[in-house]
């Protein structure tokens, strides 16, 4: 009964999670966002202590059912493991010592390269992040081109209920990782069921620690148990020693496969009380004192403590401003989406999940390769090669489950300095050709563009970068080509701008408390 709850609940979470970043209809209900606010790292990013504390008890109480029924790789792992079991009818796990010291390790690696602000690693290895990059990258395509598909043949009838997209590659490095994330945990999966969980994951590392001092755990009744080895052939943790009838609670993931396993009827989940009859008591060698703390635990504790500090980051400040080229130009600095208040915070909380990319409607946020540096590989930026972004949309801040990108109200975005506009003038159509054009002061909200006189009917643009509020609306239409005339140069820190009688007021965004 047990297993069939957590398979359910499981499934349950899993499909919700997933068509929450298919779905660019908007058909989803709102409430389903709170799913990507309460796993672990995102949570733990966002301060978000309600989130955590809840986390940490339900741990505490009942075992990693964070890793069984909530997190989504986990949840990945477990079908690629049954569809392996499908294929191979007669496989079979096995009890394998836990490598602790690898699991130390990584954990240790992943909290030192957050202290001093190489978030690549942590987003790497944080599985709602790899998961979510899987899902953008991967499956939505896919998701997109089938849409495309029923589009076609509803369209054929008559029936517009399904309209067509465009469909293309977001990052073709964001691509890769995400398959070679895709092929690699689910080989591990095939073969070895939840080893990614136990040797490489660092959130089941900590939660595994944890969970050795769970109140309710799976439980060997060594009355009744004959150490025929069926519960350790079920395992797909490879945490159960049948032979000395013993259980690494650390690995253990609540799967309950082993209940339904044991024809005895010598494995119970509950909380640690003595069994009724006792009688021949087992004395187990080399059990560890539990009030003492090694070495071991002492680097958990403090790698849980040192994951709270806030990173220094270590990227050289980039300067805002770009000098015109006479030809092509090169952005210096990326364009953040709105809502971040600089590039600091956007290395120190985002882990590059990929949902703002993946739920931007304009489809301009893009996983960046190094403009932000080594250390900011994969995270968002906006490019405006296939739209611009909208003056009044705020969904990427709505959808950030780490507070990388804060909210905005319209009105406060429509305040926001992404960016600011610098005009190329040799590169203009009016200035080079002397003929007529205007489309980029057409799509300014804010008449940071505007037109003025040139050469008789001609008019040319006039940029004021103070009052751009960096939507890309210019860069976009510009038709001049081989190179843009007119384009967006990022801030490594967002403005909030105030126009009051031909002046602008320029104030931290930080100072809104936002």
């Amino acid at each position: 009964m047990l297993k069939k709850i957590r398979v359910t609940l499981s499934i349950l979470l899993f499909t919700l999670i997933t068509l929450y970043f298919l779905d660019f209809r908007g058909y989803l209900p709102e409430w389903i966002q709170w799913l990507t606010k309460i796993q672990f790292v995102p949570a733990l990013l966002a301060l978000n202590v309600v989130v955590l504390v809840a986390l940490l008890l339900l741990t505490l109480l009942f075992g990693r059912v964070y890793c069984s029924a909530i997190c989504p790789m986990g949840i990945y792992q477990d079908t690629v493991a049954w569809l392996s079991k499908r294929v191979n009818k007669k496989k079979r796990y096995h009890y394998s010592k836990a490598k602790n010291g690898l699991r130390v390790i990584v954990l240790a690696s992943t909290v030192v390269a957050f202290i001093f602000g190489f978030t690549l690693l942590v987003g790497l290895l944080d599985p709602y992040g790899a998961y979510g990059r899987m899902v953008t990258h991967l499956l939505r395509p896919a998701y997109l081109a089938g849409n495309n598909l029923l589009a076609s043949i509803f369209t054929a009838f008559n029936n517009f209920t399904f309209y067509k997209v465009s469909v293309y590659i977001v990052s073709v490095s964001s691509l890769v990782i995400a398959l070679i994330t895709l092929l690699g945990i689910g080989y591990m999966a095939w073969r070895g069921g939840r080893s990614y969980c136990n040797t490489i994951c660092p959130v089941g590392t900590l939660l595994g620690f944890l969970s050795r001092y769970s109140l309710f755990k799976v439980r060997i009744n060594e009355e009744k148990c004959n150490a025929c080895g069926l519960c350790a052939m079920k395992c797909k943790a490879s945490c159960i020693d049948a032979k000395n009838r013993k259980i690494d609670y650390s690995r253990c993931v609540t799967c309950f496969n082993c209940l339904e396993s044991c024809k005895r009827n010598a494995m119970k989940y509950r909380p640690n009380v003595p069994w009724k009859k006792k009688r021949q008591p087992r004395i187990v060698e080399n059990q560890e004192p539990t009030g003492s703390l090694d070495a071991s635990k002492r680097r958990f504790l403090t790698a849980l403590l040192a994951i709270s500090i806030p990173a220094k980051n270590l990227i050289a400040k980039v300067g805002s401003e770009s000098p015109l080229s006479k030809r092509a130009f090169k952005r210096q600095t990326p364009i953040m989406p709105p809502g971040v208040p600089s590039i600091d915070h956007l290395l120190q909380k985002c882990i590059s999940c990929h949902l703002c990319v993946s739920k931007c409607p304009s489809r301009v946020i893009k996983p960046a390769l190094l403009e932000y540096g080594l250390g900011g590989m994969m995270q968002p930026k906006l490019y405006f090669d296939r739209g611009f972004c909208n003056y009044d949309c705020t969904v990427c801040g709505d959808v950030c489950p780490t507070g990388a990108i804060l909210p905005l109200t319209k009105e406060e975005k429509n305040h926001n300095q992404m960016g600011q506009v610098q005009l190329i003038l040799e590169n203009c159509i009016v200035y080079h050709d002397e003929t007529s054009c205007g489309a980029c002061s057409e799509h300014c909200p804010t008449q940071a563009v505007r037109m003025v006189p040139y050469k008789g009917v001609l008019t040319i643009p006039e940029i004021n970068p103070e009052i751009c509020v960096g939507c890309g609306g210019c860069e976009y239409v510009c038709p001049a080509i081989p190179f843009k005339a007119i384009y967006v140069e990022g801030l490594t820190m967002q403005r909030r701008i105030e126009i009051e009688h031909d002046e602008v007021k320029e104030i931290q965004i930080d100072d809104f408390g936002f």
